[in-house]
């Protein structure tokens, strides 16, 4: 692997034979992280790259544009009949760079926007002040409830009644429960409201079928490929075929130049992976081991927020077992867990430093392992949080997610 890299550049091949190790020999519990297969990382470093192809497909402003035309097609037509979807665009570079085009397609600078607060689980682009969606337009925020850690939808309505705004926004990078698309597509309905749901984390649990999907109800669905889709790190946006022109004129010349290339061919493998069966089989199992971990969690006296999850992500509250989450990622990163710290609802803390964590299990359930392997994790964690200060227990901790890892191997074809 990477031959052609050690004769051209050596420092580079070094730094990227110690990413695989640390790939291969760390637990990796970001929820937002996940495996590509082999087929997407050989398409990302094909020569698709070499094309510059500004426009869409039959409509560019290069030539030499045949073949890149079909590869785009091929992610259009896949996206929609894997998820449902009228009409897709799949040039966006990111999911921050999906959500501007849609925000954009529909608002003016200064427009009202709401979504839900960063800190109580939302997304950095759905409104946050040092952001875009925050810098451009007036956002406002959604919070859960108290005591019960989840979305009050009748108060979220009253809310949304008050403010009127021109967009509102659903989905979340730390919120474990299931959404209510229904409720919400009746609330912008009710105050004229464009409905747009980012769908970011939970993208691959609806395509594989077992998540709700919110492509039925929302004017625009917006996606990354490269977390539970588990394709490469990029963009998506769905919508009805009456939105379309707009996104399409947003995307480019709006807001992006030349596409992709390479990286739309992978989502195009990317998709076609999700329509088969196996997939739907790495989705349910993938819900199950977070289900898994999060009753070994509770067992062992962690505080998970809202109580537990319905997808593939858990937000556990550290300052019950004395610790931040600062705190925390810093004692997991050395008994070989990877994840990162996160803000709890109403918490106290500074993002920086944080109350909790964020677990997810889709990047474990592709290296196959299942509820046993999240129970083993849990009392990792467990041991750690008792051991902290004591190097060699820590040590024989590390161990464990060593050997643990080494039972489920990641790319050995890889060498």
């Amino acid at each position: 692997m990477y031959d052609a890299v050690r004769q051209t550049d050596p420092e580079i091949a070094r730094v990227l034979d110690a990413e695989l190790s640390r790939q291969r020999e760390q637990l990796e519990m970001i929820a937002s992280e996940n495996f590509t297969s082999r087929a997407v990382l050989d398409t990302m470093g094909s020569v698709m790259t070499n094309k510059y192809a500004e426009g869409y497909p039959g409509k560019r402003y290069y030539g030499g544009c045949v073949h890149v035309d079909e590869a785009e097609n091929l992610a259009k037509q896949r996206a929609c009949e894997l998820f449902g979807a009228d009409r897709a665009n799949v040039q966006p570079h990111s999911g921050s760079t999906a959500n501007m085009t849609a925000y954009l397609a529909f608002c003016k600078p200064g427009d009202k926007i709401l979504g839900l607060s960063l800190s109580h689980g939302g997304h950095l682009t759905h409104g946050h002040p040092v952001n875009f969606s925050g810098l451009m337009f007036q956002a406002i925020h959604y919070e859960v409830e108290r005591g019960s850690e989840v979305i009050d939808y009748d108060k979220l309505r009253e809310q949304a009644k008050r403010e009127r705004p021109r967009l509102l926004i659903g989905g979340a990078s730390a919120y474990p429960r299931t959404w209510d698309y229904a409720a919400m597509r009746s609330i912008a309905a009710e105050v004229d409201a464009v409905f747009v749901f980012d769908m970011a984390h939970i993208a691959g649990l609806v395509a594989g079928g077992v998540h709700p999907s919110p492509v039925p109800h929302a004017d625009v669905v917006t996606s990354t490929t490269h977390k539970t889709l588990r394709g490469p790190r990029g963009g998506l946006i769905l919508c009805k075929q009456e939105h379309l022109k707009a996104i399409n004129k947003m995307n480019f010349p709006g807001i992006q130049g030349g596409p992709l290339m390479h990286m739309i061919a992978a989502k195009a493998v990317c998709f076609h992976e999700c329509l088969q069966p196996s997939f739907r089989d790495y989705a349910q199992r993938t819900l199950d081991n977070a289900q898994a971990l999060a009753a070994a969690l509770l067992a062992k006296g962690f505080r998970l927020a809202s109580g537990g999850t319905d997808n593939h992500l858990l937000l556990v509250n550290c300052k019950p077992r004395g610790m931040t989450g600062k705190a925390m990622e810093e004692l997991l990163e050395e008994v070989g867990i990877t994840c990162n710290k996160n803000t709890v609802p109403f918490d106290e803390e500074s993002p920086a430093v944080a109350s909790g964590v964020r677990l997810g299990t889709p990047a474990l359930t592709t290296r196959g392992m299942g509820p046993a392997a999240m129970e083993r994790i849990a009392d990792i964690m467990d041991r750690a949080v008792t051991a902290r200060g004591d190097a060699a227990a820590l040590a024989r901790l590390r161990a464990e997610s060593l050997e643990l890892c080494r039972a489920f191997p990641l790319y050995p074809e890889l060498g």
